[in-house]
C-alpha cells in the first residue's frame, strides 16, 4: 500500500515518470507531516507542570491531530484511485460522434471525482492550521520552532492541493459545478494562508 512505503520508496515513485503519486499525493503527505508536527508539540507539552492548566486542550489536540493525520494519508491513496479512471478517459477513442459523447461523459465524471479529493485535502489541512494556532500560544516553548515548521508545511499543502483542484475544474464542461468547487477552494485559501502566515510570524518573532 502506498501509505506503508518508506520515505525513500515514496520519493522514488514521486521522482519517476509514473503519473502517480504526483502533486496531489505530495500535498497530502506534506499536510500529514505538518499535522504530525502539531501532534509532536502537543505530546511534548501534555503532562508538563508548567502547562498543566492546558492539559485538557492539549489532549484534545493530540486526539484530533492523530485522526487528521491518518485521514490525510488515506487521501494519498484516494488521489491515486481517482486519477486512474481519469487517465483511462484521456485515451478513449473519439473518432465518431458516439465515441466523443461517451468520452465526454466519462471524462466529466472522472474530473469531478479528481477535483474533490484535493479539495478534501485542503479542508483537512485547514483544521491542522487551527492546532498550530493553539499550540503557538499554549504549546511548550522548547518546541515552538516545530509549530512554525508545521504550519508552513500545512500552508504549502493547501496551496499545492488547490492547484490540483484547479487543473481539474479547468477542463470541466459543467461550469456551474466547476465554479462551485473553485469558490470553495478559493475560500479555503483566503482563510488558510493569512492564518498560517500569522502563526509563522508569531513563532519567528519569538525566536529572534
Amino acid at each position: 500500500m502506498i501509505t506503508r512505503t518508506s520515505c525513500d520508496e515514496f520519493l522514488q515513485m514521486l521522482a519517476s515518470k509514473a503519473p502517480v503519486p504526483g502533486g496531489g499525493g505530495a500535498s497530502a503527505l506534506v499536510g500529514a507531516i505538518g499535522t504530525a508536527l502539531a501532534s509532536m508539540v502537543a505530546n511534548l507539552t501534555v503532562g508538563k507542570k508548567k502547562y498543566a492548566e492546558y492539559d485538557d486542550e492539549i489532549i484534545e489536540i493530540t486526539k484530533k491531530a492523530e485522526v487528521l493525520r491518518i485521514n490525510l494519508l488515506e487521501l494519498i491513496k484516494r488521489d491515486i484511485e481517482v486519477f486512474e479512471p481519469l487517465s483511462q478517459a484521456y485515451s478513449l477513442p473519439k473518432k465518431t460522434e458516439e465515441q466523443k459523447k461517451k468520452k465526454d461523459i466519462i471524462m466529466e465524471a472522472a474530473l469531478k471525482k479528481a477535483a474533490l479529493v484535493p479539495l478534501e485535502m485542503m479542508k483537512k489541512t485547514l483544521e491542522a492550521i487551527g492546532f498550530h494556532e493553539e499550540l503557538a500560544i499554549i504549546g511548550s516553548r522548547i518546541a515552538i520552532s516545530d509549530v512554525g515548521v508545521g504550519v508552513i508545511f500545512c500552508k504549502a499543502a493547501i496551496m499545492g492541493a488547490s492547484l490540483n483542484v484547479f487543473i481539474n475544474t479547468k477542463l470541466m464542461k459543467d461550469r456551474e459545478f466547476a465554479d462551485d468547487i473553485n469558490a470553495k477552494a478559493d475560500a479555503i485559501l483566503k482563510e488558510a494562508l493569512p492564518r498560517a502566515d500569522s502563526v509563522y510570524a508569531k513563532v519567528e518573532s519569538s525566536l529572534k
